[in-house]
């Protein structure tokens, strides 16, 4: 008899849905996705349908209903930090207590509100609550190849943990070490992150994105006088400059007259200071992660490493962790975030609470990701019924046509909306809710970011690589499938361009000729990269093997189905609104191409306002 288990996280950002059953991830999605809310932390019950529907279950069907934390212990923390701090957060505590007392410390009732409304029937769901940083580490550990591993999570709070260290062997997960709040490395980065004017639980990506424009000039600073770092990877922050403990804002004054700039407001021009603030941190953070790890290597017999939590989101920082090769294989959640709890309170309920082995991926080495295409596909009828309703003026094309289509219009400089199979779960696009484009345009970066995505001109894009081909081209000898890790371009890749060197800093280092695949690398020479795999992507695997043998070049940007501050695109009709409301020149859904020229005028939109900036 099969066991069926919903893992739910929601109610602070990221809300997720996904399904396990008997052991393998049947589906998972973000509430996002189908509210058109970025980061949307209402019960996701969209996404919870969803995943229903995939596998053709009613909610009464299920055995469990798992959520990814302790509101319980959350609270707890919540009253004791307070405590500790009183006088000081007296207004932040009013305004916090109601919602507390209201919705969040009788979550057991709300869920159980929240499941009943997807039912037709009086339903009583068996309601089980994982620990935050368990659901991190069952989703690291329990979706990984790896029959045993360490697991270290990292991220701003969970309901006490901020950093955690886990054994996992079998289908058991052990404690073995943690740092607890207010002392965290997530925190210390959203903090620069909230200082450099980018959002909190949003904004991190960009500060990452920002650092190779500046110079760690504030990296003896920030470990003189903020956070003290041993040689383990222990650590204390400075609570004299931070403001999150008991305000509500991450940093105080004292933090700016440390640095002596003000916060930088939301859309205030980026200065030389933020780009070497950037630098700084990202430096301070990398040597954290990798005195931690190799702590962790020094102390444990083991060759797998698996890592979670919203850190474990920063690439430059596995990057470095890969090419230190201080733990022979690395494993990480692709959806490292708080999204990721619900795959990994899923796992837990069937593993741990349930003591139910492994599944046989564990022995043939291989995840259960699946490529992190676990979200809603349609069918061909489906897709050409949405484009119907829409207006839309389409071809359907064989897959061979298809394909051919899509690489002349790539060669041509081109940027194409791309839209196959199930949708990624977790915040990158991986080649079905994709933007493509060609990676040999020198000016494709600028293009792509002004005029297809409404963003900031520094943001960088991704290569999607055939693995076979990687390190031709990259300083890398491991898979990426997740876009996960960053590296080096290979040196007989790289153009230098010395002529107008002193002219190039800051921003205007984007004007340096660096790459024979300029879009793709950034300005100091490295690039996010994607490896595609013909086992779990045929089609991007085929369109780039096509494109290869059309330019010689087996890379293609790639960069998610969507403009700034909008989730990736989910059902055909948010792909040609998105379509319909940028430059891009071509959507390909499914067997369907669109072409703009083609496309009725009066359908276009001013998509540069749809959404509320990130």
């Amino acid at each position: 008899m099969s066991c069926t288990i919903l893992g739910i996280s929601a109610f602070y950002h990221d809300s997720a849905a996904a399904l396990v059953v008997d052991g393998t991830i049947v589906a998972a999605a973000q509430e996002e996705r189908f509210t058109r809310i970025k980061h949307d932390q209402s019960f996701p019950s969209n996404a919870a349908k969803y995943c229903m529907e995939e596998a053709k279950l009613n909610i009464e069907d299920l055995d469990h209903v798992i959520f990814y934390d302790k509101p319980l212990l959350k609270f707890e923390r919540l009253i004791e930090t307070y405590l500790s701090f009183a006088p000081r957060g007296f207004t932040s505590f009013r305004q916090s207590m109601p919602i507390w007392i209201k919705d969040k410390l009788f979550l057991n009732k709300k869920l159980i509100k929240e499941l009943r409304k997807l039912s037709d029937k009086d339903i009583n769901p068996n309601l089980l609550f994982c620990e935050h940083h368990l659901s991190h580490a069952a989703s690291a550990f329990f979706a990984s190849p790896f029959e045993d591993a360490l697991v270290l999570n990292i991220d701003g709070v969970g309901e006490w943990a901020t950093t955690s260290i886990w054994k996992g062997s079998g289908n058991s997960l052990e404690l073995i070490k943690k740092l607890n709040f207010p002392h965290s490395l997530g925190l210390l980065y959203s903090a620069f992150t909230y200082y450099c004017g980018f959002k909190v639980n949003s904004g991190e990506y960009k500060l990452m994105g920002l650092a190779p424009y500046g110079e760690p000039k504030y990296q003896d600073l920030i470990l003189e006088k903020i956070i003290d770092l041993k040689e383990d990877g222990s650590f204390r922050l400075n609570m004299k400059y931070f403001n999150y403990c008991t305000g509500l804002t991450m940093i105080n004054k004292q933090f700016e007259a440390l640095f002596g700039h003000k916060t930088r407001a939301l859309e205030e021009k980026i200065q030389q200071f933020h780009m070497d603030l950037a630098a700084s941190i990202q430096i301070v953070l990398e040597r954290a992660v990798i005195s931690i790890v190799r702590s962790l290597a020094n102390e444990f017999d083991t060759a797998n490493l698996c890592l979670a939590g919203g850190v474990a989101l920063n690439c430059v920082a596995n990057g470095k962790l890969v090419s230190l090769k201080v733990f022979q294989n690395l494993w990480v959640q692709p959806a490292a975030g708080d999204a990721g709890g619900a795959i990994g309170a899923a796992l837990a309920a069937y593993h741990i609470f349930k003591k139910q082995p492994r599944s046989s991926c564990v022995e043939e080495g291989k995840d259960l990701m699946v490529g992190s295409y676990l979200g809603p596909k349609f069918t061909s009828e489906e897709i050409k019924g949405s484009l119907k309703a829409a207006g839309a003026v389409y071809e359907e094309y064989n897959d061979r046509e298809l394909i051919e289509k899509t690489v002349s219009a790539l060669k041509s400089d081109h940027v194409v909306g791309w839209f196959q199979g199930r949708m990624e779960f977790g915040p990158r696009a991986l080649g079905n809710r994709s933007i493509l484009a060609s990676p040999l345009s020198s000016d494709m970066q600028t293009k792509l970011n002004l005029k297809i995505k409404f963003r900031e001109s520094f943001r960088p894009f991704a290569p999607a690589i055939l693995f076979d081909d990687l390190q031709e081209w990259f300083k890398l000898d491991v898979a990426s499938p997740f876009m996960l890790v960053t590296a080096d371009i290979q040196d007989d890749k790289k153009i230098d361009d010395d002529s107008k060197d002193q002219a190039y800093i800051g921003i205007e280092r984007l004007k340096r000729r660096r790459s024979q695949i300029q879009a793709v690398t950034h300005v100091d020479y490295s690039a996010r990269i994607q490896t595609v795999h013909k086992e779990t992507n045929f089609i991007f695997y085929d369109l780039l093997k096509s494109f290869k043998k059309a330019t010689g070049v087996p890379i293609l940007v790639n960069t998610s189905f969507n403009v700034r501050g909008e989730p990736i695109v989910n059902t055909v009709a948010d792909a040609f609104k998105c379509f319909m409301g940028t430059e891009m020149d071509l959507l390909v859904v499914g067997n369907f191409i669109l072409k703009k020229n083609k496309q009725d005028a009066a359908l276009a939109i001013d998509y540069r306002n749809q959404f509320e900036p990130d």
